[in-house]
């Protein structure tokens, strides 16, 4: 029973990714586009966490981490490069 509830939560959060993903297209800005972006990859590590919890693998959480501070990184590289910065 949990499994199901679990899959549904992924699918749960990539509906809610997809729809991020259209403010990401319509953003009026581009600082609003970088947070959808972050908001988007953030919503991807929950659906690794969450999937790997349904298949009871221990290596998506690994990839999570990486992902998220690889995403981190991105972030403040793209926030860096809008402000100026060097």
């Amino acid at each position: 029973m949990s499994t199901v509830l679990f899959t549904w939560g992924a699918a749960l959060l990539g509906i809610i990714a997809l729809c991020m993903f259209g403010r990401l297209v319509a953003g009026p800005t581009i600082p609003d586009r970088i947070v959808a972006l972050d908001a988007m990859n953030t919503l991807a590590i929950a659906i690794m966490i969450v999937l790997s919890v349904v298949y009871d693998s221990v290596v998506m959480v690994d990839v999570a981490i990486v992902y998220a501070a690889l995403s981190f990184v991105s972030t403040l590289f793209l926030a860096r490069y809008i402000e100026g910065g060097q």
